[in-house]
């Protein structure tokens, strides 16, 4: 009778060695990738500036933000400081009526046009048909994800 010393031929080693290296390392994966699900993003900053123009419009421009936002959770307003801050208008930046519009009474321009929130991008509002150009008003952006007031700026008077 011949002995045959050898438990696992190469091959059989060389495919449970591997296969136990596939499962361990996705095991460490799936372990990692939840726990990112759980990190919460920071919420925005950003920063405005407005410009009166002498026809009536005034242009506020996202002059700083630390990360792009989509526009169907950023919520703007145009808010009347003597009406013990009642909202006169509101609207989300992907409204159609706003979102790239020429001609309306508040429009958003998507600078780059990449569909996102970025510093560059700005908002015509046409102050003299709705009423805001008395300088008590003022502008807002609101993160609805985070729920945070990203900027807030007094849109100045302007001399009929």
């Amino acid at each position: 009778m011949q002995r045959d010393d050898d438990a696992v031929s190469p091959v059989i080693a060389t495919v449970l060695l591997l296969a136990i290296t596939v499962l361990l390392s996705s095991m460490v994966f799936v372990m990692m990738a939840s726990t990112l699900d759980n990190v919460e993003k920071a919420a925005p900053k950003g920063s405005v500036s407005v410009r009166a123009l002498s026809n009536g419009y005034h242009v506020v421009s996202i002059t700083s933000l630390d990360q792009s936002l989509d526009p169907s959770k950023v919520q703007w307003s145009i808010v009347n400081l003597t009406d013990e801050s009642v909202t006169e208008h509101t609207g989300f930046v992907d409204d159609s009526e706003v979102y790239g519009t020429v001609g309306a009474n508040i429009s958003f321009h998507d600078r780059d046009a990449g569909w996102s929130l970025t510093k560059g991008d700005y908002f015509v509002i046409n102050c003299q048909l709705i009423d805001c150009n008395s300088g008590n008003h003022y502008f807002q952006l609101v993160d609805t994800g985070s729920n945070t007031l990203m900027a807030k700026i007094r849109l100045p008077a302007i001399d009929a």
